[in-house]
């Protein structure tokens, strides 16, 4: 039968608008069904999302020194693990794949995250499976600067959990950035192969107030010696043989290379298993700006840095002294084992050089409101 015009117009026409129709309710039908499983037909399953970030857990050889190489269990196969830098309020996805034999705890350090996310065994997250693989989805909050670490139990094993290389920063954006610096540097600091001797506890007297609390002070000695009385030996301590700042010992790594008058904002985190660290830079003071990732309420310019086990602070430093200098630890044994990193000036070369700061008190009521 021979159409008319109209009537072909008509017809096709018509044909168009199905077809139109047939092709909204597919991909309607594949957007709702992939934001539910993933899935576009019985059968058809569309490939998730790539994740923001994927670590990799598992043994690796780092190059700490001249002819100073170590294993340590990492992130990536390096130390410290990647930084993460994530926006404050957008979800994020991360995916965990561990290489180890031994299931793993993948902790997210200072955040607001749930339980099933968390990396805590102990508050019911579930191990990322030895050979396996996890998916990790949260909402990354608070901003500031946090950090990721394995939340394995190492007891008696110095090579497990925090004594291993499974350590790396957070940064969380903050929606409002104020922007009073010029340039950021992470800075992880680390120790490398424990031991265990019958050594001596660090002192403790660049704490504030330096007032013995007289009470204290006689619980302790009374508790040591019903202890001895039992015959029981004094406790052990760890000691590290190799001592690092982002994976590498002081005159090794490259140094922070910086200009005159520049306004560097450190992020520095304390990735030791047991150490409180300290950290100085000969002429120079650092302004305070938060601590563990929070904003304090008063700025402040201290001459040192004391950060305990996994504390994190965030200072700015203004560049106003040239030189090639030691970033170091005040303790003697401690950086000339290492525990360091070279601030080079444009300009200036030789050999980095170290003076130690006067005597400070660290006090963390200096920063808060009266």
């Amino acid at each position: 039968m021979k159409l008319s015009e109209n009537s072909r117009r008509e017809f096709l026409s018509k044909a168009v608008m199905a077809s139109s129709a047939g092709l909204a309710s597919v991909k309607f039908g594949m957007l709702a069904n992939a934001v539910i499983g993933r899935e576009s037909a019985p059968g058809a399953i569309l490939p998730e999302p790539a994740a923001d970030y994927t670590l990799r857990i598992g043994a690796a050889a780092l190059e700490i020194g001249k002819n100073r190489i170590v294993s340590a269990v990492t992130y990536n196969g390096q130390f410290p693990g990647p930084l993460l830098r994530f926006k404050e309020g957008q979800p994020v996805v991360v995916d965990a794949h561990n290489d180890s034999d031994t299931p793993e705890q993948l902790h997210w350090h200072g955040q607001f995250v749930s339980t099933d996310v968390d990396g805590t065994a102990e508050e019911g997250a579930p191990y990322i499976p030895a050979r396996g693989m996890r998916r990790i989805e949260f909402m990354p909050r608070p901003a500031g600067l946090r950090s990721y670490h394995t939340h394995n139990r190492a007891g008696a094993d110095l090579h497990a959990g925090q004594y291993s290389g499974q350590v790396g920063a957070v940064y969380i954006e903050p929606k409002t950035e104020p922007g009073n610096y010029d340039r950021e540097a992470f800075l992880v600091l680390k120790e490398f192969e424990p031991s265990l001797s019958l050594g001596g506890d660090m002192a403790m007297d660049f704490l504030a107030p330096a007032e013995e609390v007289k009470e204290l002070k006689d619980t302790g000695e009374s508790e040591m010696k019903a202890s001895l009385a039992k015959g029981m030996p004094h406790g052990y301590e760890v000691g590290y043989r190799y001592f690092t700042i982002n994976g590498k010992m002081l005159g090794h790594g490259e140094p922070v290379r910086v200009k005159r008058g520049e306004r560097v904002l450190f992020h520095v985190v304390n990735g030791s298993a047991t150490e409180t660290r300290s950290l100085a830079l000969p002429g120079h003071v650092f302004k305070v700006i938060a601590l563990d990732g929070n904003t304090v309420p008063v700025p402040l310019e201290v001459p040192v840095l004391w950060l305990g086990t996994a504390e994190r602070i965030s200072a700015i430093v203004e560049m106003r002294n040239p030189g090639v200098w030691v970033m170091g630890d005040l303790a003697d044994d401690d950086r000339g084992h290492r525990m360091g990193i070279v601030v080079e000036y444009a300009g200036h070369y030789g050999k980095a050089q170290w003076v130690a700061p006067k005597p400070f008190h660290w006090n963390y009521l200096r920063f808060g409101k009266a």
